[in-house]
């Protein structure tokens, strides 16, 4: 059997008007070709659908019954189209994200929000995770969008890299902060706040301070930097953080700001990268959002 779409919205309007004439003119459409159309519906079908009595078309009891079948099936088609015009419209969908820590909190929030404000029909999840296993989730093909830590090569995910530097977050009042730039030398014996050992931006920036012959005073162990800002406003250490917190922070403080962020020399490299999985093309949205993202992450190379 192979019914069509004007077959169906033909018979309907005939089921309508009662007439052949009265559904061409609503379709915009010849008065035999319609009538061909009906034609064709009844061969496919090898059932009688209308009977002409007195120049109207009479239906059968076969037709009264299969009127509500063709009208949920020509809704359903309508509710698809508009659905699939507003998925294209990225005003309806689903997106899911998976963020590493440094973004999870104040970045993504934000680009989301922004992205999201004029979508009312679209879901979004925003799962934050160690970059290992968003690299699992991608390659799974769970997560439409990554942000993680630059993973080794994988045939199961696409990667658009980017390569980043740390900054010094400095109290605003603190003297170093007329500094244009913060070396690992300013800040040797003084207090600092970083990751917990064995982190790799840990062992970056322990590797920067012996560059210099500078000695690191580890004061404060953190899971993430986001806390770390709160005890340098307090003016009890200083923190070589990733620019995505740097920059999450400066959005979300107005001026004048309780911390002020520098270039840190030697380089401490964040190299982190936006993942999708390979072998399944991206929706529009997953793809509008990434553009977001990449623009986002760009500017914050230019910002520090």
């Amino acid at each position: 059997m192979n019914l069509s779409f004007r077959q169906l919205q033909a018979f309907r309007e005939v089921m309508r008007t009662g007439s052949v004439s009265d559904a061409a003119r609503i379709l915009g459409r010849t008065q035999p070709a319609v009538s061909a159309l009906i034609a064709n519906l009844e061969a496919e079908l090898d059932i009688a659908l209308f009977r002409r009595q007195r120049g109207k078309m009479a239906p059968t009891p076969e037709a009264l019954y299969f009127v509500t079948e063709a009208e949920a099936i020509l809704d359903r088609l309508s509710l698809s189209t508009r659905t699939m015009r507003e998925i294209g419209a990225l005003t309806k969908g689903r997106l899911n994200i998976a963020c590493m820590p440094a973004a999870a909190s104040l970045l993504m929030p934000q680009l989301l929000g922004e992205f999201l404000k004029d979508k009312p029909d679209v879901r979004a999840s925003l799962m934050m995770r160690a970059s290992p296993v968003i690299e699992e989730w991608i390659a799974s093909q769970q997560y439409d969008i990554g942000l993680g830590e630059t993973p080794k090569p994988s045939a199961a995910i696409e990667t658009l890299d980017f390569d980043m530097r740390c900054v010094c977050a400095i109290p605003a009042s603190d003297p170093l902060a007329k500094f244009d730039s913060m070396e690992a030398r300013h800040l040797s014996g003084r207090p600092m706040a970083a990751l917990q050992e064995g982190h790799p931006n840990l062992i970056a920036t322990l590797q920067a301070f012996a560059q210099q012959k500078a000695s690191f005073e580890h004061r404060f162990e953190l899971r993430t930097f986001q806390p770390a800002l709160t005890l340098v406003e307090k003016g009890l250490c200083y923190c070589v953080c990733d620019p995505i917190t740097a920059a999450g922070y400066q959005n979300m403080r107005p001026d004048p700001r309780p911390v002020v962020f520098r270039p840190f020399r030697p380089d401490v490299a964040l190299n982190v990268s936006i993942l999708r999985p390979a072998h399944r093309p991206p929706s529009a949205l997953a793809n509008a959002f990434s553009e977001q993202l990449a623009e986002a992450l760009d500017a914050i190379n230019q910002q520090f």
